[in-house]
């Protein structure tokens, strides 16, 4: 099975909640529909993971942008195994226990839905077999748990902490992408298998400290490692089914698995040792410190989630392989502790309406079960015997007692441990005793509390069991799990371990109970400690960053004040004295002008030359009379045209011709509400500023154009004339590089244009403007909006155009023409119906809504490129083949025409989108100005344009 299947599917359920709540589905119905696909990938997992166990690495690709270096490549080891368990079960339960979380007047298809996007990048950062994929899924997690973080929009804490966490993952993600260019650029590749099989060359290039420390930052911002930790605290401003999920098991998680995945090809340096071990010392440490002294459940969940990071960084820290062992391990042990107790957090905070530990007192007496749950769930973050957490700690205990890295300072390493554990033990009691007894109630929004719902305590209940089972007998039902997820993180053989309950009398035992005896003193000390803790000066991690992004935007918003001051003239004035600058300090007389020949001028060549300075001169002039200036310019983009047919270019000629003409449509319309002669404005030092601007880059733009057409380069073209036919099967060279040899590049081009389009839509939508009513010299515009003689000729024209239109479109891979000319032609037809009939006669016989048209194009474009994988072949590869036709006879068929079909369809439906709907606020102002129709019933008078 195609692994690429199982990272699809979340991303396909997450249209189907908002569906379903569209429809008007019940809550259950809800939660189902969100939970069918990841089930479903579940189920698939199965077979690829008896092949895992077995010790079979699966993998699949297909190919993407091979030149690049960038495949859709994915990989199921042991290690990508356990974390897609750990996705998709925790997922499952979590939107099971979202059911009754989230209340009726919520939008629980678009959480469901931003719940479905997280999983599905999640299992793509942790299934990713290329690097540029793993970072691309690594920043879809940035994001999509932003919006989880931000659901409740209208808690002030939740946009801040959705801000904050953004912020932060985000910069980190970025110094992730650099890393791995930079380990592709040492490997020689981005494939995730060869990156871990050159770890020798990694560690021995002189990049290595760059690429360590490039990395670490990505993912100490992600798994909240000092000092980054101060974001996760205050993203428990998200619902509590959100906080289960990311927190625990998923997204915070993603940093250690990096660690994990990474350990072969950067791990065992003393710089390795330094850096982790450090950071995850103190992150183990302060975590556990602060998540003593929260009053509030989240918080101090959050707090405990931070120090159990922090152990798992130190383990992968120590350079050791049964480190490492215990690290993937405790991950296992805290995603189902900490995601128990994060629900039984909410249970409580649903039931009771506060989290606050000193309000929630003595709740054994009215929620027992819950409590039994909540109980379990603690001692086992403890590290209490018999639990699962018990195992991982006594692993972690031993291996920092082995660890001789600091030397006679070694004993720092399970000091920290000790006092690590302590404090564990001490936050764990006090939410045990603090909660359930500890007298009665104070003032409780919601009082008296009660058991929740019977199916939300169900997946609670189900991580518990897990707890108590994998601490009671870990042989029979993590072993073979951590034995190849182990193995997949050392990238070799497993060292020698026991999971068992009893390893006898020694000093990790004597450790545990040191941990156990001495967090239950420190808790009892809790007044002195809360006492110490009230005189020291507080934190507030939220207001130091708010008042940084205040400061950056601060400094932002005055740089832009003076740079930017609502005039396009000196924008462009900016940005021409920048060129002016390369240009004067570039230019050297070697680059003046090169050894190839001239051409002999003749009287054409000439012509157009001097047509073309005196429009450009004329334009300048002129420019204050608009529609004058814009009859000039449009002579350069003819003269250009004209260029390029006398040199053999006819595809350019055309491409130029056509959007010449739509472009000065456009520009007479947008011209239609602005006066049609402006006074002047410019002062005599702008004058010269930009006469200066314009001498040097326009002088510096023709030396470097005379520089290069005068010096021999070595040119691709060769390439392509001799495998046009062969490879595209077209003899139009143009085309076949468009549709076939750089069609990646076309798709991304319509698909800009569909984006511009629809951004252009939006501004014009409901714009409200006012047109001149008279010309410069006072005369009022005719009345007649759509004269007769141009309604009767333009008619017949459409039908005519659109026949060359479908001509110029079917000859373009073997002549001059092709989707995007012909999309052009049959713009411009269309657009001439608006303009001599009006917005009204069109509507009548076509819809006016070319949002559609556009989505269809990129889709076509887009299912081009898909097919090509069905086949084995990269994104976008073409194929073409002869048949014979009745009467027709030979006749070739290409799969490009389907793509150039759609690059048609987004050029008719952007360029319709834009200029139609630019045409419609003419007819808006006639309505508000009382004007009459025109000589056309069906339809409302409007002055010229459409």
């Amino acid at each position: 099975m195609n692994l690429s299947i199982l990272v699809l599917l979340p991303f396909l359920g997450a249209a189907l909640p908002p569906l379903a709540e569209r429809f008007r589905a019940s809550r259950t119905l809800l939660a189902l529909s969100a939970a069918a696909l990841p089930a479903l990938a579940l189920a698939l997992m199965v077979a690829p993971a008896r092949r895992v166990i077995a010790g079979e690495t699966v993998l699949s690709s297909l190919q993407w942008l091979p030149s690049l270096g960038l495949d859709l490549a994915f990989r199921l080891d042991g290690l990508a195994l356990m974390f897609a368990m750990l996705v998709l079960g925790i997922g499952l339960l979590i939107i099971l226990y979202a059911r009754y979380y989230l209340s009726a007047d919520e939008k629980a298809g678009r959480f469901y839905a931003y719940l479905l996007l997280f999983m599905g990048a999640m299992l793509g950062v942790v299934t990713s077999d290329n690097l540029l994929l793993l970072v691309v899924f690594w920043e879809l997690t940035s994001l999509s748990s932003f919006l989880l973080i931000g659901f409740w929009s209208h808690n002030s804490g939740a946009r801040k902490g959705a801000r904050m966490a953004l912020t932060v993952t985000g910069l980190g993600g970025l110094a992730l992408l650099a890393g791995v260019l930079l380990i592709g650029q040492v490997v020689g590749s981005y494939s995730l298998g060869e990156a871990l099989a050159s770890g020798d060359a990694i560690r021995a290039s002189g990049l290595y400290p760059l690429i360590l420390c490039l990395v670490l930052l990505g993912i100490f911002t992600k798994s909240a490692q000092f000092p980054f930790h101060f974001w996760l605290p205050h993203a428990m401003a998200a619902p509590t089914p959100v906080s289960a999920y990311l927190h625990s098991a998923t997204m915070v998680k993603a940093g250690v698995f990096l660690l994990a995945r990474f350990y072969p090809m950067l791990a065992g340096t003393n710089l390795w040792f330094d850096l982790v071990t450090l950071a995850g010392m103190a992150t183990l440490l302060w975590g556990a410190l602060a998540a003593l002294f929260q009053h509030d459940l989240k918080g101090r969940l959050a707090y405990s989630t931070i120090s159990h990071l922090g152990l798992i960084t130190l383990l992968f820290g120590l350079n050791t392989e049964l480190a490492a062992v215990a690290a993937v391990f405790h991950i296992i042990n805290h995603a189902t502790f900490k995601a128990s107790l994060f629900m039984a957090a909410g249970i409580i905070d649903h039931e009771t309406g506060t989290r606050d530990m000193r309000r929630i007192n003595g709740l054994w007496r009215y929620m027992p079960y819950t409590a039994v749950l909540a109980m379990v769930a603690s001692a086992a973050m403890a590290g209490v015997p018999l639990l699962n957490g018990f195992l991982s700690k006594e692993m972690f205990f031993a291996e920092t007692l082995q660890s001789d890295r600091l030397g006679a300072l070694s004993w720092v390493l399970p000091l920290g441990a000790t006092l690590g554990g302590v404090l564990s033990v001490a936050y764990s009691a006090r939410f045990i005793h603090d909660v359930f007894f500890n007298g009665e109630p104070v003032n409780l929004p919601k009082f008296p509390p009660h058991e929740p719902p019977r199916y939300m305590k169900v997946p609670v209940e189900i991580l518990v069991a897990l707890c108590v089972a994998v601490g009671v007998f870990p042989a029979l039902t993590v072993a073979g799990l951590l034995a190849v997820a182990g193995t997949a993180t050392l990238g070799g053989t497993l060292p020698e371990y026991h999971l068992s309950i009893w390893h006898g009398f020694n000093l990790p035992l004597l450790m545990s109970v040191i941990a156990l005896v001495g967090g239950v003193l420190v808790y009892s000390q809790r007044q002195r400690l809360f006492r110490w803790h009230a005189r020291l000066p507080e934190i507030n991690a939220n207001l130091i960053f708010e008042r940084a992004m205040q400061a950056v935007a601060g400094f932002a918003g005055a740089l832009s004040g003076r740079l930017r001051n609502g005039s396009l003239q000196t924008y462009v004035a900016w940005l021409l004295a920048v060129v002016s600058l390369v240009l004067l300090t570039q230019l050297g007389p070697r680059l003046l002008s090169g050894d190839r020949a001239l051409l002999p001028l003749d009287g054409v060549a000439l012509l157009a030359g001097a047509m073309l300075i005196v429009a450009a001169v004329i334009t300048a002039i002129l420019h204050r009379h608009r529609m004058t200036a814009i009859m000039s310019i449009s002579v350069v983009g003819l003269v250009v045209s004209l260029v390029f047919v006398r040199f053999s270019a006819p595809d350019l000629a055309l491409t130029q011709l056509s959007v010449e003409v739509v472009t000065v449509m456009l520009l007479i319309l947008a011209m239609y509400f602005l006066p049609v002669r402006t006074s002047a404005e410019s002062g005599v030092f702008r004058v010269f500023r930009d006469l200066f601007l314009s001498v040097v880059v326009g002088g510096g733009v023709g030396v470097m154009a005379f520089a290069m057409m005068t010096s021999d380069f070595n040119s691709i073209s060769g390439f392509f004339l001799e495998n046009a036919k062969p490879g595209g099967g077209g003899t139009n060279v143009v085309n076949v590089i468009l549709v076939d040899f750089r069609g990646f590049d076309t798709f991304g081009e319509i698909t800009v244009l569909g984006i511009a389009a629809m951004g252009i839509y939006a501004l014009l939508k409901d714009l409200k403007l006012t047109s001149p009513r008279a010309d410069s010299t006072g005369r009022p515009w005719a009345r007649d909006a759509h004269p007769l003689v141009l309604v009767t000729i333009s008619r017949p024209l459409l039908p005519l155009a659109l026949l060359v239109s479908v001509y110029i479109f079917l000859r373009g891979h073997n002549l001059p023409g092709g989707g995007f000319i012909a999309g052009l032609v049959t713009s411009v037809a269309l657009l001439l119906q608006y303009v001599a009939s009006g917005v009204g006669w069109m509507h009548h016989r076509m819809p006016g809504d070319y949002h559609p048209v556009v989505a269809l194009g990129l889709l076509l474009a887009g299912i081009t490129g898909v097919a090509s994988w069905l086949f084995g072949h990269p994104f976008l590869t073409s194929t073409f083949d002869y048949i014979h036709w009745p009467l027709v006879g030979k006749f070739e068929v290409a799969s490009a025409m389907l793509f150039d079909t759609g690059v048609f369809l987004t050029v008719v439906g952007a360029t319709l989108l834009m200029l139609a709907n630019l045409g419609k606020l003419s007819l808006l102002d006639d309505k508000g100005a009382g004007t009459g129709a025109g000589n056309d019933p069906d339809q409302t008078g409007q002055r010229g344009g459409a």
